[in-house]
This record gives structure tokens, sequence and C-alpha cells, in this order.
């Protein structure tokens, strides 16, 4: 026998009972008139409710509305939040059903998401079928349907008012990039901040700057804690394929910025080179822009934003200072990086940049990351 939860298999076990269809209260209502041998005229009588509607009701056409279920009640002795019940269950599966429908045209979109990988990193769960899937991918990103997510991401990705650029290269995913940031998001959602505050945030820059000489078990929390006083949540979001981002600036609120970092490359000096980037669009860019960082930026922003980081690390009249020397062996790289205050590996990165040194030159110098 099958209950309204459960059934139980040939192995004991139980497994879920979930119709692929809907019983109207109607159908209730019928079966209990007949076993206490009432026609459906003479409920409708006794009610003092017309018997098209009575019958109406028994076929499903039309909903037990509360009224009707407190006249049930009466002539009946059935509470009317039994009624009640069925009316809502019966409309809440109808409602199930139809968007199971809907969800089965639109099951090809879950091709333009990574959820393989969202699943590896842990920000969905994998599903026994498609369509569960698709509402798990759905309520990751918080919208309600397909249209939903491809209205607003369409808008917040290519808006006029968006500054969001792709690889001169290689054409990024519009499913990896907004998941990528909808993590970010939410990671950046569950970090308490002050509200931002511009001077403050310029001040701890300093201090910042000072973390590029520790491991990331010292530098992730103390970058976190000194931004978030200053109303910046900063969150590590690893890249998903497609995405190809270095980093992020956006905005949770007008009292909250999000700088977001993705490790890609995985060494220090580009990770610090990205960050200070990010502060520099934090400081000076509207508040309803976002910013997006990919290979071979050219616009006027982000020159603006690669001076400020390239200044705030290593100051171009110290720059020139040691390009004038010529020498860039292990030991005198060690040493300007101490003068400076940073790790080694930044200078390492900036003279690459400045083709004062080949790209494989040095590379011991640097830090490398990986994800855990």
């Amino acid at each position: 026998m099958v209950s309204n939860e459960k059934e139980k298999g040939s192995s004991g076990k139980y497994y879920p009972f979930e119709p692929d269809y809907a019983v109207p209260p109607g159908a209730t209502l019928l079966e209990t008139i007949e076993h206490l041998g009432l026609s459906q005229a003479e409920l409708a009588e006794r009610m003092g409710r017309p018997v098209k509607t009575i019958n109406e009701i028994i076929k499903g056409k039309t909903a037990i509305i509360p009224e009707t279920a407190l006249q049930l009640e009466r002539v009946l002795g059935i509470p009317a939040s039994f009624w009640n019940n069925l009316e809502r269950n019966y409309r809440e599966k109808l409602a199930e059903l139809a968007e199971q429908e809907r969800l089965k045209k639109q099951l090809a979109w879950l091709k333009e998401i990574p959820v393989n990988h969202m699943i590896k990193h842990g920000w969905i769960k994998r599903c026994k079928d498609k369509i569960t899937q698709l509402r798990e991918v759905l309520n990751f990103f918080g919208v309600a349907s397909v249209e939903a997510w491809q209205e607003h991401w369409q808008r917040t990705l290519g808006g006029q008012a968006i500054a969001f650029r792709q690889s001169k290269t290689r054409k990024s995913e519009l499913g990896a990039i907004a998941a990528w940031l909808r993590k970010g998001q939410l990671e950046a959602q569950g970090i308490p901040c002050k509200p931002f505050d511009a001077d403050s945030f310029k001040n701890i820059l300093g201090d910042v700057r000072n973390l590029t000489l520790h491991p990331p078990a010292v530098f992730v929390p103390g970058l976190k804690k000194m931004c978030a006083k200053a109303g910046v949540a900063v969150v590590f979001v690893p890249e998903l394929p497609g995405s190809r981002t270095h980093g992020a600036t956006y905005w949770l609120n007008p009292r909250k910025a999000v700088i977001q970092l993705s490790l890609r490359y995985k060494t220090d000096d580009h990770l610090w080179f990205t960050f200070f980037h990010e502060a520099k669009h934090v400081l000076q860019h509207r508040k309803r822009d976002l910013f997006l960082e990919y290979d071979g930026q050219d616009d006027i922003y982000e020159e603006q934003a690669n001076r400020f980081a390239e200044q705030r690390l290593i100051p171009s009249d110290q720059l020139n200072e040691f390009l004038k020397k010529g020498n860039f062996s292990e030991a005198s790289v060690r040493q300007f990086a101490k003068c400076l205050g940073i790790a080694p590996g930044i200078v390492v990165g900036r003279l690459q940049h400045e083709k004062a040194i080949g790209f494989n030159n040095l590379n011991h110098l640097k830090r490398y990351f990986q994800w855990t």
C-alpha cells in the first residue's frame, strides 16, 4: 500500500513517492459524500450553494475557498483546515507540474553553465536528474527562471554602463563569468564590513603592501580584515574554465564594495598587482559599474588602474634608478625588494613586464599559490 509520502520496496527500504499528477480536492469530497450517502444536490442544499458550484468543485474547476471550507466543516463534520490544506496542496502541485514542463524546455541552458566544476568546488550539489539540477543552479544564482537569469546577467555584463571587456585572443563564456561572480557575491554577503570610507581604504593600502612578504595563511585573513574595516569585502574565488578572469570590482550596495580575486596564474606578482589594480577601481570609479579584468585590456580605466598598481607596489622613480644600474642578479633583486619592503617575486614580475629580463628568468623568486 502506498502512503502519502513513501513507498516501501521489496528490500524493506522506503522510497519517496512523488506522483506526476495532481488530485483535486473535489475527488476527496466526492468520496466523502458518497460514503455518507449524500448526493451533490443534497450537499448543495445543506450548504446553501448552487449545485453547479458543487459539481465544479468536484471536477476541480472551482477552488475551495475558506468560506466553502467552513461550510463543509459544518455540513460534513470535517475541519475546514482539512479542506483548505487539500486545496493548497493541489494548487502547489499544479504549479510544480507546470514549472516542470517549462523547465524541460530549458534544459539545454545547463550546457552554458560549468555545472560539473561548480559541483567540484562545492558551490552546488549534484542532483539525480536534469530538471532537479536545473532548479539547483537557478537557486545558486537566486533567479526564478532561465529567462530571468538571461535578462539579469546580460544586463549586468553587457549594458552600456558596465565596463565589461574580453580577451583579445579568447572569448570568455558568459555562464562561467556569471557563476564566478555569483559565488563572489555570496561570499561577500557573509563578510561583515563597516560602511565604505575612501580615506580609510587609502590609508590601509600601505599596510596591505606589507602583507606581500607573508604567506597565504597570514596575508589572506589579514587582507580581508583590513579591507573590511574600510568597507571593502575581499573574496578569493577559483577561476572557472572559460571565465579567464584575474579579478573584479563591484558594489553589493552603496556602502559595501567587493574586490574579487581568482589567483589566475597563481603567482604573487599577479595576485598583488591585481589587488591594487582593483583598489583603484574602488577608489575612483562609479559605484554602479562592474569591472572585470582580462588579458589585453587597453581602455583608459584599465590604464589608470595599471599605473596605480605599479606605483603602489614599485614607485617609478625607484624602479628607474634600479633599471639604470642594469644588474638584475638574484642578489640585487632580493636587495631591491628588501629596500622596498615587498616580496621579491613582485620585483621579478615587474622586470619581466618592463622586458628588463626574460619571462623565464628568476621565476623561482616568485611565490606560487594553489587552492586547497
